[in-house]
Order: C-alpha cells, then sequence, then structure tokens
C-alpha cells in the first residue's frame, strides 16, 4: 500500500524503546479512506494466498478494531474484537488469553464471549501492528480455545526489528503486513 508507506514516512515518530507514534491516522485519529483501502487490500492479498471462506475477523480492543472492520466489510463478515474488560453481559465460558501491552507495561487480558467465535469459523486476524507478536500469538491462543480455525495474521505495520513474524510462523498461517518499519541511523525506514 503505497499511499499508507507514504503516510508513515510523513507522519510517524520513533519514539523509542521499540515504540512508533502513527496517532494521526491510525491509533487514535482515524483516517477513513485510508482504512477503507486497508480493508481491501487485506482482503485482496489473502485471496491471492488462497485464503477463503472467512466467517469471522477477530483483533483486540481498541487500535486494531478500525482495520478489522473495514476488512470485514471488504469480505462481507463480522468483526469480533477481544474486550480488555468483562462486561456484565458477557456470559460465563468466555475465552480468554493474556498478552503483554507494550506500550502500558503491563498484562492484558483478552476474552471473547462464547456467543460469537465457535468451531465453525473460520478467521483472519487483523491488527494495527505486528511487533514482538505476544498480543496476536494470545489472540491466537484463545481463536484456538474457541475451536476456530486461524486462517491467516494480517498487521497494518510490521515492526520487523521486534521479529515477532518468527514467533508466530509456528502456527503455519500466511502472515501479511501492509507496510514494514525497521530503524537505522536516521531513523525509521518504510518498506
Amino acid at each position: 500500500m503505497q499511499e499508507l508507506i507514504e503516510r508513515i514516512r510523513a507522519e510517524a515518530e520513533y519514539l523509542g524503546k521499540g515504540i512508533i507514534k502513527v496517532d494521526g491516522f491510525l491509533n487514535h485519529q482515524i483516517d477513513p479512506v485510508l482504512t477503507m483501502g486497508m480493508g481491501s487490500a487485506f482482503a485482496q492479498r489473502f485471496a491471492a494466498l488462497g485464503v477463503t471462506d472467512i466467517t469471522k475477523i477477530v483483533t483486540a480492543e481498541v487500535s486494531g478494531i478500525a482495520p478489522a472492520v473495514t476488512t470485514g466489510y471488504a469480505l462481507g463478515v463480522p468483526v469480533v474484537y477481544a474486550r480488555k474488560h468483562r462486561p456484565i453481559t458477557m456470559p460465563d465460558g468466555f475465552f480468554d488469553a493474556q498478552a503483554p501491552s507494550h506500550t502500558k507495561g503491563n498484562l492484558v487480558n483478552l476474552m471473547v464471549s462464547p456467543q460469537y467465535l465457535s468451531e465453525n469459523d473460520r478467521v483472519l486476524l487483523i491488527d494495527d501492528f505486528l511487533a514482538r507478536g505476544l498480543t496476536i500469538q494470545a489472540l491466537a491462543e484463545l481463536i484456538g480455545k474457541s475451536g476456530a480455525t486461524l486462517c491467516g495474521i494480517g498487521c497494518v505495520i510490521e515492526k520487523t526489528f521486534e521479529r515477532g513474524r518468527e514467533l508466530l510462523a509456528p502456527l503455519g498461517v500466511p502472515i501479511v503486513t501492509l507496510a514494514q518499519i525497521d530503524l537505522g541511523f536516521d531513523g525509521i525506514i518504510v518498506n
């Protein structure tokens, strides 16, 4: 996605300790046109890889919701986001997994209601960043607990220097990222 790459080059800030700030179009303020393009790009790339018959998109609250919704729109399927706090409306028997939050510095519990994810689902996992891969690994664990089939992982931005792709490789599913970031002497390098 050339438009995404250009936005990263123009607006992304490296804050140190692996934190990339892209608040102007992804993590705080959302550019709806760019985000719709992300959803279309994910749908096209997964189709080209033979990933078909998806029934659900799964993501984590909050930053993954926008690209997950546009991917769900492109594929015509519902989006389920893992909650970080259990609402009183969530029934017992929910699926959960824990992941460390890189930006908050604590453990986050991710939960999905059994009403919205089952063994009959074929799932794409969509998120904003692929960094160390720990949140995505937790979501994959949660999907596994539901009996659903994980068919692919899509992330808007991959921080290649954090090597999360290597952690996720044993899941044996295609991993699609729309832009890759590395660090160089002059700051962020975008591919």
